[in-house]
């Protein structure tokens, strides 16, 4: 229990987490609201004591405290360095919470196609008061040099919030999540499921919660910004591992059409000798007109479970979309309906009911799972953004805020308006985890929350065209989303939509469709036959080689390698080079997916975590580091022969194709081709690579290569599990540390504590000092080698 302070109407409580996190909240109610919008454990938080200092009080941590006034809820938040920021006000009102129904009447329902699926719209819902609950702002007193980053993934491509609007409402390319950092370093949490806006002009600086129970946040300070992530995670919950096999290559596509040719897809890219590791089954898997049916169409599908083995003969994986709505009349419709699980659009199932998640998971373990499909696509989990989904022209953003926001409202509830695609992700997991503990739980999901990454989460992008200026601005969503604690992130490689005015072109069955749609604005109306379209797609998969998850995917124009020529032609060569790449790297990928899950890093930093005392580093919005170790800076102009990159100051850098070293603290003007991709290795730094794989967990008999990139001393924590299964959670992995003394040259492993079938342990491996090779056996017990 919190130190509960009371002042005329105002009741506010201060509890902790540890030395270095503070909870405050706020109502004018006689009591606190116990529950968390984002699944915070409060018996994981302590009561703080609140010294009274004339008319305020104040609260120490130990690393962190702050001087509340609880008149007005002025805050002083300090570190133990000094101050931090202010909170000069918040402001609760009162407001209406407002049901949707239509009462006693039948619903009046209008089913409307549209790009996004087919939808129901019941046109004789009602608004009902339910209770009374508040409106918020709470305004904040930054450093007019703060910088503020984070609250998710949108749009517009904002690095640093400052001076900006933003609106944190789930849509198709939208993914708010009610987390900053400031590069002054600490980090706010505020807890709640509403609508938000993030306000830092004329107006003020604030941030306005539409719709909450109570005012309730948390302040992370950090001495390093992994130490404000983890604060995160401590409070959100850890990130779950995902199969090793989702940081293979994933081939996708709108769409596949039948089994066979998913199969196809599979040989083809082993007679090529082309690595990979997961092909994607999109939408209408279903039999005619049955939207969001998770029953396969036996036409297309037949014996769906053979040609599932068929493919895990190849060692090739598969992922199968599924959709919250579903059209009336099918099985799993009538099923949900009957049961009195469907929301009050009458199509979308009830995802924060505990029984509709049982229901719908089981519906596509029997159609799905169980037929061999291996991981989800939970497609449209922003399941009411239609309104904004049309027309020629791309509304105001206030507009599209509230025109998608109050359909969020209206169906899901204003108080958890931005929850949805969380609680489904949560009944996927949670079910699927129940039924099948020994395969990891992979849910690529198209919005999300905080709190989301618990649930074996791969957030992405939308719907993005395909264009460079949106190349560019991904970069700067990407970094949004590593300041929003989120680890696991990616887009469609070579943009979703890649017409424009080509109608004919169009997929998702709107060839038949000539209407202009302001979102699908791709710049190649020849797609694939263009080659300006080959050249961003080559850039796109460049880019998308140093993601979380490397997964190629669009409509209008195809995307697998062999349409873009054959061996020894550039565009072909350029994309086998990329992915095979990407399989080189797998040791060092692996290792940081498991230092997201075991230490609460990312696996995308922006350069601020690593060089904030460097001012042009730190403000780079258009390059990322891929660990502690990878310098990334992806090419987003067409014709590009050279590109400027920034080297952060404090160290030096490796050009990773040439092995040129540089003083850091300068741009450098790199030359390049399309093979070509800018990336720089920092001195100190510790590499694991294969020499090749053809597939994420395949077993093989050449060395595996330790870089080492002279210059500092360095460490890197290489990780090793089962691949698959939970045993990881009980402790059955190596987190093994690789420590080089550059005063010494001396490269020390030490001792692992389990063996795991293909894994380091009795291998061979090279340890790589420039042109020197130091050749060992690593059996498990600590070893040291020295040049």
């Amino acid at each position: 229990m919190g130190k509960e302070i009371r002042k005329n109407s105002n009741l506010i409580k201060l509890e902790s987490m540890g030395d270095n996190i503070i909870r405050v909240v706020y109502t004018t109610r006689d009591a606190f609201d116990d529950n968390s919008s984002i699944g915070i454990d409060h018996n994981n938080l302590q009561g703080l004591e609140a010294q009274p200092e004339g008319d305020c009080f104040i609260a120490d941590a130990g690393r962190l405290k702050v001087k509340v006034n609880p008149d007005n809820l002025n805050m002083q938040w300090n570190s133990k360095n000094g101050r931090l920021f202010d909170i000069p006000a918040a402001k609760l009102a009162r407001t209406p919470v407002i049901n949707y129904t239509t009462g006693d009447e039948a619903p009046i329902i209008k089913r409307v196609k549209t790009v996004d699926g087919e939808r129901n719209f019941v046109e004789n819902l009602k608004p009902v008061e339910d209770h009374e609950a508040y409106r918020c702002k709470i305004f904040f007193n930054w450093a007019d040099d703060e910088a503020i980053h984070g609250l998710g993934q949108a749009e517009e491509g904002i690095f640093n919030l400052r001076g900006k609007v933003q609106y944190l409402y789930q849509h198709n390319m939208r993914i708010p999540i009610p987390f900053f950092i400031s590069d002054k370093g600490y980090g706010v949490l505020i807890d709640c499921g509403c609508l938000m806006t993030f306000n830092d002009d004329e107006r003020g600086s604030y941030i306005f919660l539409k719709c909450v129970e109570q005012l309730d946040f948390y302040v992370i300070y950090g001495d390093s910004f992994d130490e404000i992530i983890a604060g995160f995670r401590q409070l959100t919950g850890k990130a779950a591992m995902l199969p090793k096999w989702a940081f293979g290559y994933v081939q996708s596509k709108e769409k596949y059409s039948s089994a066979a040719e998913l199969v196809q897809v599979a040989k083809k890219y082993r007679k090529l000798n082309i690595p990979i590791d997961c092909v994607v089954q999109d939408w209408k898997t279903w039999e005619g007109d049955s939207w969001g049916c998770k029953v396969l169409d036996q036409s297309r599908y037949p014996d769906q479970y053979n040609f599932s083995e068929k493919l895990k003969e190849l060692n090739v994986h598969s992922m199968v979309s599924v959709w919250p709505n579903m059209n009336s009349g099918t099985p799993d419709y009538d099923e949900l309906m009957a049961a009195g699980k469907m929301l009050n659009d009458l199509a979308t199932y009830d995802a924060f009911d505990d029984q509709a998640r049982k229901i719908y998971w089981n519906q596509a373990k029997k159609g799905l799972y169980d037929k061999g499909f291996e991981s989800w696509w939970c497609d449209s989990t922003e399941p009411f953004s239609g309104p904004d989904w049309n027309g020629e022209e791309l509304r105001e953003p206030w507009e599209r805020f509230e025109i998608v926001g109050k359909e969020h409202e209206k169906f899901l509830g204003q108080e958890r308006a931005n929850l949805y695609a969380t609680f489904h992700a949560k009944g996927m997991f949670e079910n699927q985890r129940a039924d099948f503990a020994d395969k990891r739980v992979l849910n690529l999901t198209r919005s999300g929350y905080a709190g989301i990454q618990k649930y074996g989460t791969m957030l992405w992008s939308g719907d993005i065209s395909a264009r460079w200026d949106v190349l560019r601005k991904q970069i700067v969503e990407a970094l949004n989303m590593a300041s929003s604690g989120m680890p696991y992130w990616t887009f469609d490689i070579g943009g979703f939509f890649v017409v424009h005015e080509n109608w004919q072109a169009r997929g998702c069955d709107c060839n038949n469709d000539n209407s202009p749609k302001w979102f699908w604005h791709g710049d190649y109306e020849n797609g694939i036959a263009d080659d300006g379209y080959k050249e961003l797609y080559v850039r796109w998969l460049q880019m998308g080689l140093f993601l979380p998850m490397f997964r190629s995917h669009g409509t209008d124009t195809p995307r697998e390698i062999w349409n873009f020529g054959k061996a020894g032609e550039k565009y072909y060569d350029a994309i086998a080079y990329t992915i095979k790449l990407r399989y080189r790297l797998m040791p060092y990928i692996y290792s940081l997916a498991g230092q997201v899950n075991a230490l609460d890093r990312q696996m995308i930093e922006p350069l601020y975590f690593q060089f904030n005392a460097d001012k042009e580093a730190k403000s780079c919005d258009s390059q990322f580091m891929l660990g502690k170790e990878l310098l990334i800076c992806p090419v987003t102009e067409e014709n590009a022969d050279t590109w400027n990159c920034y080297l952060p100051s404090g160290c030096d850098w490796y050009d990773f194709d040439t092995g040129a070293k540089y003083q850091g603290g300068q741009w450098l003007n790199k030359k390049i081709d399309l093979m070509s991709i800018p990336v720089f290795v920092k001195a100190g730094s510790i590499i694991p690579m294969e020499a090749a794989l053809d597939y994420a967990t395949q077993k093989v008999s050449t060395p595996m290569e330790i870089r080492i990139y002279e210059g500092a001393d360095g460490a890197f924590t290489f990780y090793e599990d089962a691949g698959d299964g939970y045993d990881y959670e009980n402790g059955a992995s190596n987190l093994i540390e690789m420590k080089w003394n550059d005063a010494k040259k001396e490269l020390n492993l030490a001792s692992s504590n389990f063996s795991f079938d293909g894994g380091i342990t009795g291998r061979k491996c090279v340890a790589s000092l420039g042109d020197a090779k130091k050749e060992f056996t690593y059996d498990g017990n600590e070893i040291t080698i020295n040049f």
